[in-house]
């Protein structure tokens, strides 16, 4: 007998929505796991003030809202002019009708009761909308939704909150973060109740803030949120109810207070002030990129015992016009071999490159060793049945390639794609228990971040094109602990993952995670151990470690004088 499908409702202001929401009724629509079967239209229609008799009137009478009506436009152009001109595509917010996507659907044209803020169904729609039977509602329109509605599904309503509940009720979606500069964006999807941005968490997920663009921090986790529907979806279709809702309670089970304010639409005085931060903000930035390199360099620590105390860290500086990233290590002929990034200012491309150190750390200069028509970094190198592998990163051609050393340490060459028609990177493998488990993090749709979701692969046999995804994918999914940040390692009989913090900014730290489960049915990791750049004063980021032998190597972003 074939499972059935989970019925969806769509609740819309109109069929015209915005681009991520199409793409999600989309997804949905063609999947093998649920169905669209019913749409909810919002039939309300706003009330229209009778006009004045008179302009002079109608401008007496509105004279102090359109003040600060003009005072908001002035402001908004003064920030769009000085901080925000570029935008970044595709545009999550671009308004797409949909109506050909659910044109076999039946719909149903509901008014409300509408108080300040919120929306109440009428029992006539209430008992349509049953009577349909769907097993969830999607809210993609009305405003705050109260009452009957919220249960009239067997499943309720699922809908997004463009915000981490835990630290931001309200909205606009985007805003403050962006504004006031917070390290980091929450998104979550909850299943509503009468208590605002505090329903049951089905999924909750963190990106780094985009500080100087509104646009571009919302349109990155638009894009990126519109999996979470999908993947829960399919996990209630794969689950079943019981398991699945009885996750959902444990995961809800403790009472969590909110303690910050309510936040609202700005005033003019606030957005003066949030303008006038971000004018002073994006000055000073520009003074440093000016005046200062930002650039990566290499930190190394020979030491038998691990190494964790980084102002002990040697550095490894590059010339003005190159930076050297993404450090892996090999051990051979009693030497290191440290395989890493080189990337040149004037071409705006990395390709690979390798140096080689010895028991002193006396080092020799990279010389190019792997090189494409586009982007290659963090070189993972690895042994396996005595030959030696190399995975670059190879986002730009959206590919994960996989390359053997003929001639030692300099020449490779091209065995196969693992995967193809992808945008992953850092891309790590690990072997146990008679499998290859494969660590990469991806961007599943087009305008999302790759910092944000880590994905696990297995596969009993090497090289291969065929890899099972883990069934909790994306086994991580928060900038600041999903992306690879090197390879994974045994100390004191416990596996560690290197992860990068990508809050802040890309390459702000990286962690150590124990992974306490590794398995086909199940993931689990713990951040046991946080690396902030705080050691010295001139570095402002790091975001690898690996360690081969007694060398223990990272990289860092470095600030110094551009003209000195």
């Amino acid at each position: 007998m074939e499972k059935r499908k989970i019925k969806v409702g769509l609740l819309l202001d109109t069929f015209e929505v915005p681009a991520w929401a199409a793409r999600l009724i989309e997804n949905i629509a063609a999947s093998d796991f649920a169905e669209i079967t019913l749409v909810v239209l919002n039939d309300n229609t706003e009330e229209v003030p009778a006009p004045n008799k008179a302009l002079v009137s109608k401008l007496i009478n509105n004279r102090d809202r359109l003040g600060s009506v003009v005072v908001r436009k002035l402001l908004e152009t003064a920030y769009s002019a000085l901080i925000e001109r570029n935008t970044y595509l595709p545009d999550a917010n671009q308004p797409i009708n949909c109506e050909s996507l659910i044109k076999h659907c039946p719909v149903i044209k509901a008014k409300t009761r509408r108080t300040t803020w919120c929306d109440y169904f009428y029992e006539d729609d209430i008992e349509a909308i049953r009577n349909l039977a769907p097993d969830l509602l999607f809210r993609c329109g009305f405003r705050i939704l109260k009452g009957d509605i919220l249960s009239c599904a067997k499943y309720g309503v699922w809908s997004f909150h463009h915000g981490d509940n835990l630290t931001n009720r309200g909205g606009p979606a985007g805003f403050w973060e962006s504004m006031e500069s917070w390290p980091e964006t929450g998104s979550i999807l909850q299943i509503l109740t009468e208590d605002i941005d505090n329903g049951a968490v089905l999924y909750r997920s963190h990106s780094c803030t985009n500080t100087m663009s509104v646009h571009d921090n919302v349109n990155n986790y638009y894009w990126k949120s519109l999996s979470f529907m999908q993947r829960k979806i399919r996990e209630l279709y794969d689950r079943g109810e019981s398991e699945f809702f009885s996750d959902v309670a444990f995961n809800n089970r403790h009472p969590v207070f909110y303690s910050e304010r309510l936040y609202r639409r700005p005033t003019n005085r606030e957005l003066a002030r949030l303008t006038v931060n971000k004018i002073i903000e994006k000055t000073k930035l520009l003074y440093t990129n000016a005046f200062f390199l930002d650039q990566w360099i290499l930190l190394f620590h020979l030491k038998n015992e691990f190494s964790s105390s980084l102002w002990r860290y040697q550095k490894i500086i590059p010339p003005k016009d190159r930076f050297w990233a993404d450090p892996h290590v090999i051990r051979r002929h009693n030497k290191y071999y440290i395989f890493i990034e080189e990337y040149l200012y004037s071409t705006q491309k990395g390709h690979i490159a390798v140096m080689e150190m010895d028991d002193d750390g006396c080092y020799s200069e990279p010389a190019p060793i792997l090189e494409a028509p586009y982007h290659l970094s963090y070189p993972f190198v690895f042994e396996h049945h005595n030959e030696l592998y190399m995975i670059p990163e190879s986002a730009e051609n959206r590919t994960i390639e996989l390359y053997k050393c003929v001639e030692f340490p300099s020449k490779w060459e091209f065995q196969m794609n693992l995967m193809e028609d992808v945008e992953a990177v850092d891309t790590t493998i690990y072997f146990q228990n008679n499998r290859f488990w494969m660590f990469t993090n991806l961007a599943e749709n087009v305008g999302a971040s790759t910092w944000d979701e880590l994905f696990l692969f297995y596969s009993n046999t090497f090289p291969s094109r065929n890899w099972t995804p883990h069934p909790q994918n994306p086994v991580v999914s928060d900038c600041k602990s999903a992306r690879p940040a090197g390879k994974l390692f045994l100390e004191n009989g416990r596996l560690y993952r290197p992860s990068q913090n990508c809050s802040h900014h890309y390459g702000y730290g990286f962690n150590l995670n124990e992974i306490t489960r590794l398995d086909d049915k199940a993931y689990a990791e713990n951040v046991v151990s946080r690396v902030k750049p705080h050691w010295d004063q001139q570095i402002r980021g790091c975001h690898t470690f690996n360690r081969e032998h007694s060398l223990h190597i990272i990289d860092a972003i470095y600030r110094r004088r551009k003209y000195l």
